[in-house]
Parts: structure tokens; sequence; C-alpha cells
């Protein structure tokens, strides 16, 4: 596939992507709302657990959960499923376009020696794997310990990032690492939290009186469905990744995403609390607080100036850009799959590597984000000769 045929196919699969994903994610954060706002109905009602009343578009709107199921259905009946199944598919094809199809330069971090294909293959059992383990432990420990559950999906996914920042590219690894929690939350919805419906309503059809087999299949869509709620803004940051070269571009990646995940876990919950009328304040200065602390902590520090006689001489800085950096970033690009410098940078001239030091410090320097997988192998003391030229205020001859 040609670049320009790939732009825009990435163009559309991102597009949809987001639209289905803000689709989905809304309705995840509407029915924990729901859940967490129910009292008790002011007319009892048979079967009726809670209600909530609510205004908006200038009408008033009134909500009922059945704990188990009502005495009869409805004509019409909705179900919330392709929002997810939409965001899934949609996410895997633009993992497959960008970072497989692409492995060589985004997937496998250059001089490993892992060949591309089975970069793939590893990308694929971790989603593959993650799903089997976290549903493992879900349905050992359903009713017990979801904390537990919520505990060892968090150490699995640390574990998870610093493995694959070992084999993979950093922005690779923040992608998969959202990739397979995003499989855990659409797999929630495909195998357990529909099919349970699914049974629920088809013994509804059959005339079978709710149970508490249909209770146990509810509690388990719950947990599922809770799970995903606090899994949401971990994956939103992940998705977004990607211009952040100084968290995935960072010598411990893997641990700032882990803080990162943490900060975002603590927001999701504060707001789940204060839902329920539980309402802690604190929570968000205090993860306000995190986030300064780890933006500090991962802060890199700024190469000194050499003693006098040091001076780095512009021509063997422009002997890098041009060596390392300019096969994409040009006018007319030579890196195969590029028609265009990305974000419009281009680095030809003296005055336009001057203007563009504070990002070639940024990406080439402190997170060593760019070259894309390093793909042109620029070395450490080259790196350094940018650092020490940036340093001394970037000069021009």
């Amino acid at each position: 596939m040609d670049a320009f045929a790939s732009d825009w196919l990435n163009l559309a699969l991102r597009w949809i992507h987001v639209t289905v994903g803000i689709a989905w994610i809304g309705t995840s954060f509407f029915f924990i709302w729901l859940e967490n706002h129910l009292r008790p109905p002011i007319e009892h009602r048979e079967g009726v657990h809670g209600e909530v009343w609510m205004v908006h578009g200038g009408g008033f709107y009134q909500l009922q959960k059945f704990l188990v199921a009502p005495p009869r259905l409805p004509p019409d009946l909705h179900w919330f499923k392709w929002e997810a199944y939409a965001t899934w598919i949609s996410g895997f094809l633009l993992l497959c376009l960008i970072y497989f199809a692409g492995a060589s330069a985004y997937l496998v971090k250059p001089g490993i020696g892992l060949a591309p294909w089975l970069g793939v293959v590893i990308a694929l059992a971790v989603l593959v794997l993650a799903w089997i383990l976290y549903d493992a432990a879900c349905r050992r420990l359903q009713g017990r310990n979801d904390l537990m559950v919520g505990a060892l999906v968090f150490v699995w996914t640390v574990a998870v990032a610093w493995g694959l920042s070992q084999v993979f590219t950093g922005r690779a690894t923040y992608i998969l690492v959202g990739a397979m929690l995003g499989t855990i939350m659409a797999a929630n919805v495909l195998m357990v939290i529909i099919p349970n419906q699914r049974l629920i309503v088809g013994g509804m059809l059959e005339g079978r009186p709710p149970d508490a087999a249909m209770a146990v299949l509810g509690a388990q869509s719950k947990q599922r469905s809770f799970h995903n709620n606090y899994l949401t803004l971990p994956v939103l940051f992940t998705m977004i990744s990607n211009h952040y070269p100084g968290t995935f571009g960072h010598g411990w990646n893997w641990a700032v995403l882990a803080g990162l995940f943490a900060i975002g876990i603590l927001v999701r919950h504060y707001f789940n609390l204060r839902n329920r009328g539980r309402n802690r304040p604190w929570l968000i200065p205090a993860a306000a607080a995190a986030l300064v602390a780890l933006a500090v902590s991962a802060r890199p520090e700024r190469p000194a100036a050499p003693a006098a006689g040091g001076q780095v001489a512009f021509n063997d800085v422009e002997a890098v850009v041009q060596r390392r950096c300019a096969g994409c970033h040009a006018a007319r690009p030579s890196h195969e799959g590029f028609d265009a410098p990305p974000k419009g940078v281009v680095l030809e001239t003296a005055a336009a590597i001057a203007a563009q030091a504070p990002a070639i410090y940024a990406q080439a320097v402190a997170t060593e984000a760019m070259p894309l997988g390093n793909v042109t192998e620029m070395t450490v003391d080259e790196r350094a000769l940018l650092g020490r030229w940036i340093a001394q205020g970037a000069r021009l001859p």
C-alpha cells in the first residue's frame, strides 16, 4: 500500500475509532453514574430495585432498575454492545495498519535481533493471554474479592509493560498495553455481559420467572461492567500517548505508565464515590499532586555545557541531522512510507535546525523517542553531541 492510501486509511480508521470510542465510554460512564444514583422508588413497583429522576433538554426522565428482571419484557429492549465491538475492531485494524504492517520501524526495538514477524506474534499472544488470565481470575474470585481482581490486573499490566518495553519501542509498548486493556474490556462485553443478558432475556421469553440463577448472571455482568469503568481512563491515555514522547520515550517508560494508570484509576474512583454520595474531595488534589510528582521525577536532566574550548561545531550537528533525521524531515522525504515530513517539520537548513532545537532535545536527546524506532540508528555519542550543542545555546556558524 502506498503512503497516500495508507494515510487516508489511517485517518478513516482513527476517526471511526474515536467516534465509537466516545459512544462506548459515554454509555459506560452513564450507566455507572446511573447505578450510583439509584434511590428507593417513590411508588412501589414489583421487582424495582431503585430509580433515578433526571431533567434534560426540557423534559423529565424516570429510570428504574429491576434487581433481576421485570415481570414482563417491553416490546422495545435496547442493547448496548456495538459501541464496544466497533471500538475494538477499529482499534485492532489501526494496530495492524501502523504497528504490525510497519513492525520493523514502529514495533520492534532496534538492535535486539527480534524478527518483525515474531514481534507481531508476541503482541497478539499478549492480547489473548491477558483475557484468559483476567477471565480466570474473575471466575475464581467472583463475589468474594473484587479488589483482589483489580490488584491482579494492575500488577499484570505493569509486568506486561515492563516486558514489552524490553523488546518493543516505547511508543508501541504504550499502545499495546492500551490494546490489551481494551481487549479485556471488549471481551467482557462479548463473552460475559451480553451472553448473560441473553440468558436472562431467553428465560423470560420461555416464561420462567426470575430466580437466583438469573441474579448470579446479573452480578457477573455488573462486576465486568464495573471493571470496564475503572479501565477507561488508563486506556484513554494510551490512545493519545504517542503525542507525548516524554512518557513513552523515558528510560523507565513502563514505570511512568504505571504511575499514570494509578492516577487515572484514582480519579475514576473519586467520581464513583461521589456519585454514590460519598464525596472525598481530597482525592482530586492528591491525584494532581501525584501527577506533578511523576512529571518532576520523569524530567530528564539538561546536559551541562562543556568547559571552555569544547564548543560544538554546527557542521557536526548538521551532519548528524542530515544522516539520522532528514530522511523523514525533508521537503521530499526519502524514507519509505513518507510522502511528506512528519508534522510538517523540515530539517534541511541551518535556520530550521536551530528553530527546532527544543523539539530535537525533547525527542532525540532527553527521551530517545526519535528517530522513530531509531530506524536510522542514531548513536549515543550523536545524541550527546546534539545535547551539548543545545546546552551551548544552539548556535549557528
